[in-house]
């Protein structure tokens, strides 16, 4: 008897000790906060996301060197969309349902965003975009989604940006659009630059469109543009689509000032359409690098990865200190008092500048920059307010 009690109290023992472990793993677990990265890894918006994800990590491993946050470790759960809306869902629903983090930051572009707003909304999870600008990705029908956020400015005020730059400073009367058929950014930037421009007394001379992804040449197009004699150019697309028509137009002796928005702003760009032909180009982002404010940001940045970020870098990591502002604020990960501390942010001090939620759009209310390019490498110009 005395045995068989021995051999029942070291079973009960053992079984004590596995629980005891599994009880510890699941503290061990319960210590750390998952944050999910929905970001164009792969595809053509690559460059993007690539940059902004090393930013993000950037972020979440200089403020677990401090302790994490609320005295837990922050842990980053990557995801490819492939610069796909369809596989921007699907990273969105795995991060949501099966990694079960407390937000997403990403997507980069204003589609593969809009293309994760059921899923969130549904999980209610926070999303963030760091460079999501189309008007309709966090407000709609007179209605915000109460899920999504942004870290960057809007179309139609980088559109209103852009035209009156366009007329003040460069004088322009005249001006060409050349717009992504198939791309919200793009028609979004487009319509608030027409409005603008001819409410400043500009003429819309000629609007043409390709197809990103599928058009390669655009010279018959450019043709027509060229005919039309604008005095500025703009183009509200990305770096790939953007480099090969501003090089191609160069070709066809193309004097014009091109202009464009914050797509323009990878250094691909210059691979792209070559240092020369950038010359008398112009774009609206949402920093400069050469900002005094972005100093210690480049110093950490090279030490990381021995290369230099661009203002899709620097906007990922506003949008992951952002979070990380908001997780301080609300006390914890709880999903609706972290919604609540985003939507109220007030007074974010980033390096891209000063940022304000407006509770009623989501919209950041913060100030943008014109670049222009010299030399193949993008300079600071002006910095402009919201009104």
């Amino acid at each position: 008897m005395r045995r068989m009690f021995s051999i029942a109290t070291a079973a009960l023992l053992s079984l004590a000790l596995v629980t005891g472990c599994g009880a510890t793993g699941g503290q061990k677990s319960a210590e750390v906060i998952k944050v999910g990265g929905n970001l164009e890894l792969s595809g053509g918006a690559a460059a993007f996301g690539q940059y902004a994800e090393k930013a993000i990590k950037l972020a979440f491993d200089q403020q677990n060197a401090k302790g994490g946050v609320l005295g837990k470790q922050l842990e980053y759960v990557s995801a490819d969309n492939k610069s796909d809306p369809g596989e921007s869902t699907v990273a969105a629903t795995k991060l949501a349902t099966q990694n079960k983090v407390v937000a997403i930051l990403g997507p980069m572009t204003s589609g593969n965003t809009l293309a994760a707003v059921q899923v969130v909304t549904d999980s209610k999870v926070p999303l963030i975009t760091p460079t999501g600008t189309s008007d309709n990705v966090t407000f709609e029908n007179g209605k915000v989604k109460p899920w999504i956020f942004r870290a960057c400015f809007i179309d139609p005020f980088q559109g209103q940006v852009a035209a009156n730059f366009a007329t003040d400073t460069l004088k322009a009367k005249t001006a060409a659009v050349f717009i992504d058929q198939k791309g919200d950014y793009s028609k979004g930037l487009a319509t608030s630059f027409k409005e603008n421009f001819e409410k400043s007394g500009g003429k819309i001379v000629e609007e043409e469109q390709y197809v990103a992804g599928s058009d390669l040449d655009f010279r018959a197009t450019l043709v027509r543009i060229k005919a039309s004699n604008p005095d500025v150019v703009f183009v509200p697309g990305y770096y790939q689509e953007v480099g090969l028509i501003v090089k191609q137009a160069r070709e066809m002796e193309m004097k014009q000032t091109f202009m464009g928005g914050d797509g323009w702003g990878s250094p691909q760009l210059v691979d792209v359409a070559g240092a020369a032909a950038l010359e008398n180009t112009y774009y609206v982002n949402h920093g400069a690098m050469d900002d005094p404010g972005m100093t210690q940001f480049i110093k950490d940045f090279k030490e990381k990865y021995s290369s230099e970020p661009d203002t899709f870098a620097a906007l990922g990591y506003d949008t992951a200190n952002l979070l990380i502002k908001a997780i301080e604020n609300a006390g914890g990960t709880e999903s609706e008092k972290l919604r609540s501390a985003l939507e109220n942010m007030k007074g974010f001090q980033g390096i891209s500048g000063e940022l304000n939620v407006d509770p009623a759009t989501h919209n950041p209310v913060k100030s943008a920059a014109i670049l222009q390019f010299k030399d193949g490498k993008s300079v600071f110009m002006t910095k402009v307010n919201p009104k």
